[in-house]
């Protein structure tokens, strides 16, 4: 809780990383498959399992959808893999109900456009690396990380690509196709590199937790962008007509911490923030900290991290006030 007092953990979980908080319980999907479970707050479990017989495994987030729950999901097609560039909404019962394949929406794009996707989309290699996803109510549409490359937005029934958000010193932005339906940030504003956790905020910006690490795996000799020596939260206002964006807001602590990987920003009631280093000083440690509305830090936690984002990937705040009782 915000004192810093253990309220809850649960038993039985081995690893949580693909889990959202829904209807009072816990939605956790296994890394190395298509079972999930449903973790209540008494400790009872039910399990499930996506009714998909391509699918292979859960990773990164598991994120509310327009009626489901958005989960990043891994590939298999007569033998080739498709390496976290598909989105799926599942239902409570596993059934797929909508999937976004980026390898194939980006291909047809490129293709329709001009250019050819062949060196962008690479089969069997993680060249997207899907890491969160947040449906947008306003226009129907989701907004997808990807980690290497931006942040797109696509219609949620048309499929379509109606905007990207990223660093255009990357690779991707060498294709006029892409490059095309690219917002410009305004000056003075930080393009979200390697980025985690879009959400839409109460007042309508897109807020991502800005990691700032270039890309791992683009071809040899390709761009793979800036780096930052600190990490931010970072809030958009975007004008889709213009095709413009602006860094309405940042939280940066002071340019003193940088967590590469992983990490999270969401927002609470009351526009308060609950923000995620989750690998603090080179991995050494998981900072959590809380901003209040003119987002000031209310309180700031740090604990041990063991290595990689063992200690945490994100972190949700949890509203209390909203949670039924029996």
């Amino acid at each position: 809780d915000t004192d810093g007092e253990l309220r809850w953990i649960a038993t039985g979980i081995t690893n949580s990383i693909s889990t959202a908080f829904k209807d009072n319980a816990f939605v956790i999907g296994e890394q190395m498959s298509t079972n999930f479970r449903r973790l209540e707050l008494d400790g009872s479990m039910t399990a499930g399992y996506l009714i998909s017989p391509t699918y292979t495994n859960f990773h990164h987030n598991i994120d509310a959808g327009k009626s489901g729950l958005l989960a990043d999901v891994d590939v298999r097609i007569e033998g080739a893999t498709s390496i976290e560039s598909i989105l799926a909404e599942f239902n409570d019962t596993g059934a797929v109900i909508a999937e976004w394949d980026l390898a194939a929406i980006l291909s047809t794009y490129m293709l329709d456009h001009g250019d050819d996707p062949g060196t962008f989309v690479r089969p069997g290699v993680d060249w997207f690396h899907m890491n969160a996803a947040t449906y947008d109510a306003r226009d129907d549409s989701v907004i997808v990380s990807s980690r290497e490359n931006f942040i797109i937005k696509l219609g949620y029934t048309s499929r379509e690509v109606i905007w990207i958000l990223g660093d255009p010193t990357k690779y991707w932005y060498s294709f006029p196709s892409l490059r095309a339906k690219s917002l410009a940030l305004a000056p003075g504003g930080l393009y979200p590199i390697g980025q985690h956790a879009p959400s839409i905020t109460s007042d309508g910006l897109l807020m991502v937790f800005n990691n700032g690490l270039q890309s791992f795996n683009v071809p040899a000799g390709a761009p793979v962008g800036d780096s930052r020596s600190y990490s931010a939260v970072s809030a958009y206002e975007i004008d889709p007509v213009a095709m413009t964006a602006r860094e309405a807001w940042r939280f940066d602590h002071g340019q003193t911490i940088l967590s590469t990987v992983c990490s999270s920003a969401y927002e609470a009631p009351g526009q308060s923030i609950l923000v995620n280093y989750a690998v603090a000083d080179n991995f050494a440690h998981t900072r959590l900290v809380g901003l209040n509305a003119s987002r000031e830090v209310i309180f700031d936690f740090q604990y041990n991290n063991p290595g990689n984002c063992d200690a945490s990937w994100n972190a949700v705040p949890v509203h209390l006030e909203n949670m039924s009782y029996l």
